[in-house]
């Protein structure tokens, strides 16, 4: 029935959308498409459809017309804190603008349907105004609680939700002030009363320890442990000890030299890697990944709750797996002296860096030692590592790997391969929870040497099984729109850069990368870095292979971390069944069937994960400055807006410098060439410059830290 549904709906969308199309009642409309009587149910139910995902409109003489005709768009809503907010639409190169008055009741990641007022114009985005709220995205928030007498009002962490929640008297729910809470919406607001809510749990006080991230983990919604039925399945497994039967019909690389390699910090090591030289002169890769499928059966309630979760999500005090800790920690991690199933690629590069032959396996592997990035590269940087003697039996093979990884990525390089080098954010935590350090996340040659063999092991595995013809998961990163790059352009021409070569209707990378190249340890590398970074599209899974632009990769997929994100679990699914030839017609119908869901909700998972990961790391952020008010720092002007200077430290911590408090001058913002200048002074602020600020202000609640320009 459902198939049926999607197959009349689409027929009769296409109608409606066609040139010659003139507006019709319903009844008008079963008679132009022929439609049976017993067929009329079916028909009520596709219209009705097609108005509740916001494609058509039945207007008030019962007319169906489709939406973009009368300038009507789904869509979703971004709100702001001052009141107004954006609908994304598909399709749209620019966010159509709501004011105050056109939200309607509408809130933060509502799917609605928007009437486009004033299109765009000059530059200008379009206005318009929600019309209806299609799928209301936010039933509960979390929020701070501020009481007022009786009854009283939660503070939304969210920012992105312009308005406090009314809680009226005996719906507080036993909250003072200074609780953290989660509010169930049970009004949504008008255009003279706030919404109004319940509150349905305490999370804690504010200042009790860990609440602070308990409420990241509250608003986003992010899983706090895993279903009964999930746990109940892998009771059964040993978490340490595989079953023999299990390695019958494997290869065997037991006796293979082999390690992993990671952070301090990690507790769940899904690759291990094994190089060594051939007699030709070449090298023998090896990529052992956790065979995580032997335990996560597809349709099992494991595998839904895998699903489901799409990805492991990093905060920035502990870590939400993708899969119980009996798994991830035990049984599919490759310790080191335990046999681990895996899927092994073994590839043969040559002294240029090509892949001249490979095969991806079923495997049985016994990790000889788990190494860490950090004694790796002293071991490779320090003649003097007193790390040696330990690992003498390693150090050829560590070696060679180097000498590998050098090979790969001056290959990579080549071809144009983007290498976006911005330090990532590290922040050291006390037994309180408290930020005590905050400083740039190291990255050395043993971090790239791992980076080179993933990707290396990637490209290879995603252009196997595209020419297999076979349905896939792909990791696709395509080129940046047009006009993004144009503006690009002008954004480095102020630093007195351009780009390489003709700039056609498409960017090649290696321009990119000619780019970022020249600026290498210029005082404007980082900003310019950044600029580039955000003018690129957001990388996604696809079951289409579209190649990866900032990788310079015809092909690309994710098969490396079946741990901790799904697509990788979900192609080995598709691996296993191809190399134990079960891959037949009907199984392919399966993939070509659940794959775009596949990779959609995984996409969605992730973009998920990275705003709770951003999220906590600004929470901890802004409390570490809060010690630091009044202390000076040394930055570089990250971002210049209209409003205010954005101001950058060397330890990643960014915060603004208002306009308002540059009391030496009136300064006009230049969007064209990014800065600011005095009226009278002509004194300059651009980005990328050198800057001296002092702390004012850290604002936990608004995630917001202020600087004065400190003078000397």
């Amino acid at each position: 029935m459902d198939e049926l549904l999607l197959e009349r709906k689409n027929r009769i969308k296409e109608y409606i959308n066609s040139p010659e199309y003139l507006p019709l009642k319903r009844h008008e409309l079963t008679v132009m498409l022929d439609v049976p009587a017993e067929d009329m149910p079916l028909f009520d139910s596709v219209i009705d459809a097609l108005i509740a995902e916001g494609s058509a409109v039945e207007t008030k003489k019962g007319k169906i017309m489709p939406a973009e005709k009368m300038n009507i768009y789904p869509g979703v809503f971004t709100g702001n804190m001052k009141g107004f907010g954006f609908v994304r639409v598909d399709g749209m190169e620019k966010d159509i603008f709501i004011p105050i008055d056109g939200v309607n009741g509408a809130m933060n990641k509502d799917k609605v349907l928007v009437r486009v007022k004033e299109k765009a114009r000059d530059g200008m985005r379009a206005e318009g105004e929600v019309i209806r709220i299609l799928e209301k995205s936010m039933t509960e928030i979390v929020g701070t609680f501020d009481a007022v007498k009786n009854h009283g009002f939660v503070i939304p962490d969210d920012k992105k939700i312009g308005t406090d929640i009314y809680i009226p008297a005996g719906k507080t729910g036993g909250a003072v002030d200074g609780h953290k809470v989660v509010v169930k919406i049970t009004k949504r607001a008008t255009e003279k009363n706030n919404p109004e809510g319940i509150v349905t749990e305490i999370i804690g006080h504010i200042n009790d320890p860990g609440v602070d991230i308990l409420s990241v983990i509250k608003q986003f919604e992010l899983p706090e442990g895993f279903p009964d039925d999930v746990m109940k399945q892998i009771e059964g497994i040993d978490p340490d000890k595989i079953d023999p039967k299990a390695i019958e019909g494997r290869e065997d690389f037991r006796q293979v030299q082999t390690v992993t390699i990671d952070g301090d910090d990690s507790k769940d090591f899904d690759d291990a890697v094994s190089v060594k030289r051939l007699e030709n002169g070449n090298f023998e890769l090896g990529v052992h990944i956790a065979d995580v499928t032997e335990y996560v059966t597809e349709g099992s309630p494991l595998d839904k709750e895998a699903l489901k979760r799409g990805t492991s999500i990093y905060l920035v005090d502990r870590v939400i797996p993708m899969l119980p800790h009996k798994l991830s920690n035990g049984i599919c991690s490759l310790n080191p002296g335990v046999d681990r199933l895996a899927l092994s690629c073994i590839m043969e590069i040559n002294k240029k860096g090509d892949v001249v032959s490979h095969r991806v396996v079923k495997s049985v592997i016994r990790s000889d030692r788990r190494m860490t990035y950090t004694i790796v590269n002293d071991l490779l940087e320090n003649e003097e590592s007193p790390y040696k003697a330990e690992y003498a039996e390693l150090m050829d093979m560590f070696d060679t790997m180097l000498e590998l990884r050098n090979i790969l990525l001056a290959k990579r390089k080549k071809r144009g391969s983007v290498n976006f080098d911005l330090p990532e954010c590290q922040i050291i935590l006390n037994d309180m929870g408290e930020p005590v350090e905050i400083k740039p996340h190291e990255r050395n040659t043993a971090t790239s040497i791992i980076e080179e063999f993933m990707l290396i092991c990637n490209e290879t595995v995603a252009e196997d099984f595209y020419w297999q013809e076979i349905p896939f998961v792909y990791r696709n990163h395509e080129a940046p729109d047009e006009e993004k790059i144009k503006k690009l352009s002008q954004f480095i021409y102020n630093f007195g850069y351009r780009f390489k070569g003709k700039l056609d209707e498409e960017i090649h990378p290696k321009q990119v990368a000619r780019l970022l190249d020249e600026v290498e340890g210029k005082p404007e590398e980082h900003i310019i870095s950044r600029t580039v970074l955000r003018s690129m599209k957001q990388a996604k899974y696809m079951p289409e292979n579209l190649g990866h632009f900032g990788l310079a990769a015809k092909y690309y997929c994710h098969f490396t971390s079946p741990i901790r994100r799904y697509p990788d679990l979900q192609i080995h699914r598709i691996i296993k069944e191809t190399i134990d030839g079960r891959l037949d017609e009907k199984r392919i119908n399966h993939y070509e069937h659940i794959l775009g869901d596949v990779s959609e909700q995984s996409s969605k998972r992730e973009r998920l994960a990275e705003e709770a990961e951003r999220e906590t790391d600004r929470l901890k952020q802004v409390q570490y400055m809060t010690k630091h008010i009044g202390e000076e720092f040394e930055g570089i002007i990250s971002g210049v807006t209209g409003w205010g200077i954005f101001v950058e430290l060397p330890n990643t911590i960014e915060g603004l410098i208002s306009l308002a408090s540059l009391d030496d001058d009136f300064y006009v913002y230049d969007e064209r060439n990014m800065c600011v200048v005095g009226e009278h002074t002509k004194r300059k602020y651009s980005l990328g410059d050198k800057i001296r600020v002092m702390v004012d202000k850290a604002d936990v609640a608004m995630r917001t830290i202020d600087f004065l320009r400190a003078e000397r």
